[in-house]
């Protein structure tokens, strides 16, 4: 499961935010906010009861990593379950030429060998306060969507910077039902954050790309980190019990994690925007990366490790996009979709008064979208992909933005935002030159085949050169590298930033009035009338459906559930679950060739292992981009499975969940116990799994 598929898209320009289900979810579909669990749907099907105390208990076992995933504790401490590929950004930071994780695999005996990561946090979600009433008396008066617009946006600010300042919580006002609920989400946030144990990238992605999104599957996605808190491991209160035995078939299960966005019940006019604009555009950017990436990484095997990571998450991405690209062209899924909207346009206009306060939204929504039309090339290829470029930008703004009241500053630099972003800016993680070259230089020649040489951007950064030679002259002449450079520009405030001679920096500044215009122009021609429009639909949708449904996926905290359960695939029947035998059947099936090959502690060690143990298995549960490393539950709160992927068919899930064929899939915990035993030696991490 891609856990970055949260690449700036055309869609979010013209996006309403989260909306709520225009029909009443079936069984089985949904990623439910805590506040409202589907507690007649689980009673009507399984019979089971969530008790506020159950809900407790797994929210807060469930946590938020900032690499884009998500994670469970498993045990009383502090020991925090996830995937391989959640944590493979800190896996490639710790890493050198010399030694490998990502590769290699790392487990820490003891405790003084955990080791730490450079800038990873994570978010538990303490408490949940609906802030609707706050927000709705802002704007009252408002008489233009622009004027509503920075009203909600600095309620929005004070909500966030007073709840911060009163519980020193991490605190997120959330966007729910297009705007129908705003939620204030604290989170209890932990930095120092140790890996404990990770498989070999081998294991981790058996099968490489070729299996990717597809199932059956033989993956053990997993890594275990350590949460610290004052130096000592956190007193971990809430955890999942650790089931050795796994999940069973038929089973009710629940996944509890943070998926990333849906977009379920945009308008057709952003759908087929998205189909025509936005996806063409994601899916070009993405293969321009990969072809930058590879050729440095067929340099050597220093460069091929430095951009393994970076190719991994563009391939899986695009993968994953090339999917919903295949879903919008489906006709079924965008004749379901215009059939969804045709009955609640028809019951908007059916209802007289309805139709006075909400009839006009879908209108307006498609203008903004045709106005976003033309200026979406340049949204999407005034692009630098550079780290280097992208900490420039963002000392620059930082500068500027930390003068201005809270409520007015651009999304990332409000008071409530500013310790994560400190994390990301001053991270002591590597960056290296000569790839960063790499991909400035192939992002500039996108953008000069997109935009032409005239382009105000382009003008900017090539200054009258090549895009190599831009790329070399801006990397080799910049001290971004040196977090401690970073932090004297920053304390410096705008006259360090002004008089900076770094050529990084500098093309920030250059860059920034540039990128602020195109931040007003949307906001004012597209976000603040789509927000509110949006708002408009959501109440529409609460009028004509009440809220017997779940909203759009936000990166956010939500419950699914279903069914332990294969299904029909390529004329036959896929299995609910994988076994080590099926692992090994299919290296052999290959001849042991990559990405089918074993890494050796595993081909030396079939014999140990009782190969009728189940490697991974699907379920029902309605899930996406964000889930990886979400832990699925069993009725009685234990944990026995770890979400990593969906199968082919969820690919169009940012749309329409189809049960019949609709699959997440995940590691099994038996697996996970067997491997750790018999093959890591890690009977000490087994033992406090399980409790012992």
């Amino acid at each position: 499961m891609s856990t970055g598929r949260f690449l700036g898209r055309f869609a979010a320009a013209l996006s309403c935010g989260a909306l709520l289900m225009a029909i009443p979810a079936r069984a089985e579909e949904g990623m439910w906010t805590f506040d409202n669990p589907p507690s007649k749907l689980l009673q009507e099907k399984y019979h089971f009861t969530a008790t506020g105390e159950w809900l407790d208990h797994v929210r807060l076992s469930s946590v938020r990593m900032n690499d884009g995933g998500s994670a469970s504790f498993v045990s009383p401490h502090g020991l925090l379950l996830t995937n391989h590929h959640v944590a493979r950004g800190q896996l490639q930071k710790n890493s050198t030429q010399e030694r490998d994780y990502i590769r290699d695999g790392f487990y820490a005996a003891t405790p003084e060998q955990e080791m730490k990561s450079p800038d990873a946090e994570v978010n538990v979600l303490v408490s949940m306060e609906n802030v609707t009433d706050r927000v709705a008396a802002a704007v009252q008066g408002s008489k233009t969507p622009e004027e509503q617009f920075a009203a909600r946006r600095a309620a929005i600010a004070r909500i966030e910077r007073e709840s911060l300042q009163a519980t020193g919580l991490r605190s997120d006002v959330v966007t729910l039902y297009q705007g129908g609920e705003y939620w204030l989400y604290r989170y209890k946030k932990y930095t120092d954050v140790r890996l404990v144990f990770a498989v070999e990238q081998q294991t981790a992605f058996f099968g490489g790309d070729p299996d990717n999104f597809t199932y059956p599957r033989y993956d053990l996605d997993m890594a275990l980190f350590r949460v610290y808190e004052n130096g000592k491991p956190i007193d971990s209160a809430n955890y999942l019990k650790w089931n050795p035995i796994g999940a069973a078939g038929d089973e009710l299960v629940f996944v509890a994690g943070h998926p990333g966005t849906t977009l379920r019940l945009e308008t057709m006019a952003q759908l087929e925007a998205l189909r025509d604009i936005g996806e063409p555009n994601n899916i070009k950017t993405l293969k321009n990366r990969i072809a930058a990436l590879e050729k440095y990484s067929a340099q050597g095997a220093e460069q091929a490790r430095q951009a393994a990571s970076a190719i991994f998450g563009a391939a899986n991405s695009l993968k994953a996009d090339q999917g919903r690209y295949q879903g919008l062209l489906d006709t079924k899924v965008m004749s379901k979709k215009q059939a969804e909207e045709n009955d609640f346009r028809a019951k908007v206009m059916a209802n007289a008064e309805w139709k006075a306060a909400y009839g006009g939204a879908w209108d307006a929504i498609a203008a903004a979208v045709k106005k976003a039309a033309t200026r979406a090339k340049e949204r999407t290829f005034r692009n630098l992909d550079s780290q280097f470029a992208s900490l420039a930008m963002t000392v620059a703004q930082y500068v500027a933005e930390i003068k201005k009241p809270d409520g007015e500053r651009l999304a990332g630099y409000h008071d409530s935002q500013l310790d994560s972003l400190k994390i990301r800016m001053f991270s002591p993680a590597p960056i290296y030159p000569a790839m960063e070259i790499a991909r400035l230089t192939g992002s500039l020649e996108l953008a000069l085949a997109e935009l032409g040489p005239e382009d105000p951007f382009l003008k900017i950064a090539l200054n009258g050169r090549t895009p190599k030679d831009a790329a070399a002259a801006l990397v080799n002449g910049t001290k971004m590298a040196d977090p401690a450079f970073r932090r004297r520009l920053v304390d410096g405030g705008e006259a360090a930033v002004a008089a900076s001679t770094d050529p990084m920096i500098a093309m920030a500044r250059q860059l920034d009035p540039l990128r602020r215009e195109t931040i007003k122009w949307t906001e004012d021609n597209v976000t603040s009338v789509t927000q509110r429009a949006g708002e408009q639909l959501g109440k529409a949708r609460f009028a004509a459906y009440g809220k017997g449904a779940y909203p759009d996926a936000t990166f956010t905290l939500r419950l699914s559930y279903g069914q332990v359960k294969g299904y029909p695939m390529n004329g036959t029947q896929a299995p609910y679950k994988t076994t080590l035998y099926g692992l090994y059947d299919r290296a052999n099936s290959f001849d042991f060739r990559p990405p089918f090959d074993l890494p050796q502690r595993y081909a030396a060690g079939r014999d140990k292992l009782d190969l009728s143990t189940p490697v991974d298995f699907v379920t029902t549960n309605d899930i996406i981009g964000g889930n990886s490393g979400s832990p699925v539950i069993n009725a009685k709160g234990e944990i026995v499975g770890l979400i990593f992927d969906g199968n082919i068919e969820s690919l169009v899930g940012d749309f329409v969940y189809e049960g019949e064929l609709n699959r997440a899939v995940a590691v099994h915990t038996a697996g996970m116990t067997e491997i750790l035993r018999k093959l890591y030696g890690a009977q000490k991490l087994v033992d406090e799994l399980l409790g012992q």
